[in-house]
C-alpha cells in the first residue's frame, strides 16, 4: 500500500472522530453558535460514554481495534458508530486485516460519507487488492469532499493546507495505480488496444497531479514510470526511474533494473549506463517543475450592481413573481400589513413552560413557575416586542424588520448605533403561537435559546452576525472584516435578482444600448438553463447550504464577491462536527437547513443532472398556494420522469411502485422523498432524493431514530414487515426483470 494514507491511523486521524467542538443546526458556522462541545458530552448513557472515552484514549493498534469491536457489539444501536467503526478500520488497516477494515469501513461511511479521510485509506487498501473500479470511485469521492470542506477541529488550520496536500496526493495515486492495474490486467495484451491505451494515458494524468501535490515522493514517481513504459513511451520513463534512482530510496534497485532494461533496449552507442543516467538528469533539470493543481481564483472583476428594482423594467411578470415568493420576503422593513403574529389576542410569552417537539408535533405544557416574559402589542398602529428585564421593568421596542413570511415570522429592531437584534421569540404560523424556536431546536445551554440574554443585545441576538449573510443581498463589512455586530451593510433587504444571477449593471447598459454582446452561461446575468447542475447548486448552496462557512473575503464581502465569481465558494464545515441533532442515527439528515447537502448525496445529482431548478422555480407563482415553488405541483411525479423516462408509461410506474397508480403512494416522491425532515415546526421532504426504503436499518436503530417512508402510510405494520414486502418485490424483479 502507498504510505501517505496510513502513516498515521493510529494518531491525528483517529483523534479527528473524537475531538470536535459542536455547531448548532440552523445558525451561521464560525458564529458564536459553535460551542466546546466533544462527541463525548453527547453521550447519554455513562457505561457507553465510558467505553468511548476509553477508546479515543488509545493509540495502541491492537488494543483500538479490541476496544472499537467491542463496543460496535454492545452498542449496535448508539449514534456514535460512524466514528467508532471509523476507528475499528483503521485499527484494522493498521494490523492487515483488510477485509475486517473495509467492512467497518463500509459500516461508517454508510452512516457519514462526506469522510475523506477515511475514503483516501479505503481507496488505498481497495487499489492495493486490486478492487481498482472501488479504488477508484472511493478516490474520487475523496477528491470531491476535500476541495468541498475546511479543516477538521482537530487539525489546526495552518497544518491543514499540507496534510490536505498529501491526502489529495495519495488519492491521485490510488487512480493512477487502479488504472494502471487494469490496463495491464487488459485482456487484450496488444499494447495499443484502445482500452489499455486509454486507462494508462489516465494513469500518468493522475500520477502527474500526484507528482506536482508530492514531488518528493518516490512511489509516486516510480509508477510514473511504469505506466510510461508501459505505454511505450520510454525515453519518460527513464526520466522518472533515473529520478529514483538518484534518491537512493529503498525502490532504488527496482528503478535501476528499469534503467538497465530500457539502456539495453536502447543501445546506444558509445555510451556507458552511468553516462546514459547522466544524460537523463541533465534532462530532468532542464524541464521545469510540474505545477501545483491548485486552482486559482481569476481576478476578473465583475461589473457593478444594478439593483433588482432596475430588472422590473424588462423582467416585468418575473419580477412580480419574484416580489411574491419567500426570497424577496426574507427581510422586509417593517409594514403593518405584512406582520402575520398576533399582537392582539394570543400575544404573551411564558418563560419556564415546558416544550417539546417530537414526531412533527409540538407540545407546550404550562409549568407552576412560569413567568411572563414578552406582550407583542400594537400601540398607534405600530407593532411594539415589551420584555420584562432583569431590573423587573418593562422595556418596549418597536419592530423595525420583519423576517420570513410562510411557516414563520421573527422580528428585529434598529438600535441608534445601526445594529439590528432579532427578537428572541417567533411567530409560528403552523402552532399559531408566540415560540422559543432556538429552545426548541438547539442543544442545552444554547446562548441564543435563553431570552434572558436579550438584554445583554450582543452576538447572540444580533442580525448582522447571525442571520443577514442569507436574508440579505450584497452584504458587506464596510471595515473588511468578518461577520460583525457593527459596520456591516446591505444593498437590498431579502434575496435580489443579483443574488442569483450575479452583477448585473453591465448587462443593462448593453440592453439599453443595444449592443450585443457574448457571454457564457456562468457570466453575469446566469442563464440558469444552461449551466451544469453542479453550478446551479453552487449558486443555491450560497444560503441553502447549513455547513456552508460565510467568512467572506479580503474586501469585506460576506455573500458576494466583486471579482473572480460572483458568488463565493468558502469550504464547509465537517459534517460529523455538527450536533447529533442534525442526523438520524441511521445518517441521514434530520433538518431542512441541511437541503443542499442532502441532494449532494443523491446520485440524481452525483451521477445525473438534477439541481434545484429541476423541481423548484425560484420566481415563485401561485405563493399562495405552492410555498414551496414547485414546477410541477399538481403532477410531482413529471420532476422525476423528465429524466427517468421509462415510468412515464404507467404500467411500468405501477410495477416499480408496487401501488396502484393513481394512489398517493405511487408518486415518486413518497418513497424517495419521504417527508421526515424537521423545517420549522412541521415535516418536509428530505432532498436525499434517490433515499430507498431501508427495512434494516429501521430494524437496528427504531422508527424514530431511522423513519421509514413504508412505514410514514402503513403505520399497523412493523419493521419486519416492510422487510418481508422489500424481499419479496425484490426476488419478483429477479424472476420477471422487466416488471419494476
Amino acid at each position: 500500500m502507498h504510505k501517505l494514507a496510513l502513516c498515521a491511523s493510529t494518531g491525528v486521524l483517529i483523534c479527528l472522530s473524537f475531538r470536535v467542538e459542536a455547531q448548532e443546526i440552523d445558525s451561521v458556522p464560525g458564529s458564536a453558535s459553535r460551542t466546546p462541545e466533544t462527541v463525548a458530552d453527547q453521550i447519554k448513557d455513562p457505561t457507553e460514554r465510558s467505553a468511548f472515552l476509553a477508546i479515543s484514549r488509545t493509540s495502541d493498534p491492537p488494543k483500538l481495534s479490541a476496544l472499537s469491536r467491542s463496543f460496535l457489539e454492545k452498542y449496535p444501536r448508539s449514534a456514535f458508530l460512524a466514528a467508532v467503526a471509523e476507528t475499528a478500520a483503521r485499527s484494522s488497516f493498521d494490523l492487515n486485516d483488510f477485509k475486517s477494515g473495509l467492512e467497518y469501513a463500509h459500516l461508517s461511511l454508510s452512516l457519514l460519507p462526506e469522510n475523506p479521510l477515511l475514503l483516501v485509506a479505503v481507496a488505498d487498501v481497495q487499489a492495493a487488492l486490486q478492487q481498482n473500479e472501488a479504488a477508484i470511485a472511493s478516490a474520487r469521492d475523496a477528491l470531491d469532499y476535500l476541495d468541498r470542506f475546511g479543516h477538521p477541529a482537530a487539525i489546526p488550520e495552518h497544518d491543514w493546507p499540507d496534510f490536505k496536500r498529501r491526502q489529495q496526493a495519495t488519492a491521485w495515486f490510488v487512480i493512477g495505480r487502479a488504472l494502471v492495474n487494469e490496463a495491464l490486467q487488459d485482456p487484450n495484451h496488444d499494447s495499443a488496444s484502445p482500452s489499455r491505451k486509454s486507462f494508462l494515458q489516465q494513469a500518468i494524468s493522475s500520477l502527474n497531479h500526484a507528482r506536482a501535490l508530492k514531488p518528493e515522493d518516490m512511489e509516486i514517481i516510480y509508477l510514473l514510470g511504469v505506466a510510461h513504459l508501459s505505454a511505450n513511451e520510454s525515453s519518460q520513463a527513464a526520466l522518472a526511474f533515473a529520478a529514483v534512482y538518484r534518491k537512493n530510496t529503498e525502490l532504488a534497485p527496482k528503478a535501476r533494473e528499469q534503467l538497465s532494461a530500457i539502456y539495453q533496449a536502447a543501445k546506444p552507442a558509445a555510451q556507458s549506463f552511468d553516462d546514459f543516467v547522466s544524460n537523463l538528469d541533465r534532462q530532468a533539470n532542464s524541464l521545469s517543475p510540474s505545477p501545483l493543481t491548485e486552482t486559482q481564483t481569476s481576478a476578473t472583476r465583475q461589473p457593478a450592481y444594478a439593483g433588482s428594482e432596475t430588472c422590473s423594467r424588462c423582467h416585468v411578470d418575473i419580477y412580480r413573481q419574484w416580489s411574491q415568493s419567500g426570497m424577496a420576503k426574507m427581510l422586509r422593513p417593517y409594514l403593518p400589513q405584512n406582520v402575520i403574529g398576533d399582537f392582539e389576542k394570543k400575544n404573551e410569552f411564558f418563560t419556564g413552560d415546558e416544550t417539546l417537539y417530537r414526531d412533527g408535533k409540538l407540545e407546550i405544557t404550562p409549568h407552576d413557575n412560569r413567568a411572563l416574559f414578552a406582550r407583542m402589542v400594537i400601540r398607534g398602529g405600530r407593532h411594539y416586542f415589551d420584555i420584562k428585564e432583569s431590573d423587573g421593568r418593562w422595556h418596549s421596542y418597536p419592530v423595525d424588520y420583519i423576517i420570513g413570511s410562510k411557516w414563520q415570522q421573527a422580528y428585529a429592531t434598529k438600535l441608534p448605533n445601526g445594529q439590528i437584534h432579532v427578537f428572541p421569540i417567533q411567530y409560528s404560523a403552523v402552532a399559531k403561537q408566540w415560540l422559543n424556536y432556538w429552545k426548541i431546536i438547539d442543544s442545552p445551554g444554547s446562548e441564543r435559546a435563553n431570552p434572558a440574554n436579550w438584554e445583554k443585545l450582543d452576538g447572540s441576538t444580533s442580525y448582522q452576525l447571525n442571520c443577514a449573510v442569507c436574508h440579505t443581498s450584497q452584504l458587506r463589512n464596510t471595515l473588511g472584516g468578518g461577520l460583525a455586530l457593527d459596520h456591516v451593510v446591505f444593498r437590498e433587504p431579502g434575496i435580489g435578482c443579483e443574488m442569483c444571477h450575479g452583477p448585473s449593471a453591465g448587462h443593462v447598459e448593453a440592453m439599453t444600448t443595444g449592443r450585443f454582446y457574448a457571454k457564457q452561461p456562468l457570466e453575469p446575468p446566469v442563464d440558469f438553463r444552461r449551466v451544469a447542475n453542479r453550478e446551479f447548486v453552487a449558486i443555491c448552496a450560497q444560503c441553502h447550504m447549513q455547513s456552508n462557512v460565510h467568512q467572506g473575503n479580503g474586501q469585506g464581502e460576506l455573500n458576494y464577491s466583486s471579482s473572480g465569481t460572483f458568488f463565493l465558494k468558502s469550504a464547509a464545515l465537517p459534517l460529523g462536527e455538527f450536533t447529533r441533532g442534525a442526523f438520524f442515527r441511521d445518517g441521514r439528515f434530520t433538518q431542512a437547513t441541511f437541503m443542499v447537502e442532502a441532494l449532494e448525496r443523491s446520485q440524481c445529482f452525483r451521477k445525473g443532472q438534477a439541481s434545484c431548478g429541476t423541481c423548484h422555480d425560484p420566481h415563485g407563482h401561485d405563493q399562495s398556494s405552492n410555498l414551496t415553488s414547485l414546477k410541477f405541483k399538481d403532477q410531482p411525479d413529471r420532476m422525476c420522469t423528465g429524466c427517468h423516462t421509462q415510468f412515464q408509461d404507467k404500467t411500468r410506474a405501477a410495477a416499480h411502485s408496487h401501488h396502484s397508480i393513481d394512489s398517493e403512494a405511487s408518486r415518486c416522491v413518497e418513497c424517495h422523498m419521504p417527508r421526515i425532515v424537521d423545517g420549522m415546526l412541521l415535516r418536509v421532504r428530505s432532498h436525499q432524493i434517490d433515499d430507498i426504503p431501508n427495512a434494516e436499518m429501521t430494524l437496528r436503530f427504531g422508527e424514530e431514530d431511522s423513519p421509514n417512508a413504508c412505514l410514514l402510510c402503513h403505520s399497523d405494520r412493523n419493521p419486519e414487515w416492510v422487510q418481508g414486502q422489500l424481499r419479496s418485490w425484490k426476488i419478483n424483479r429477479n424472476i420477471n426483470p422487466g416488471k419494476g
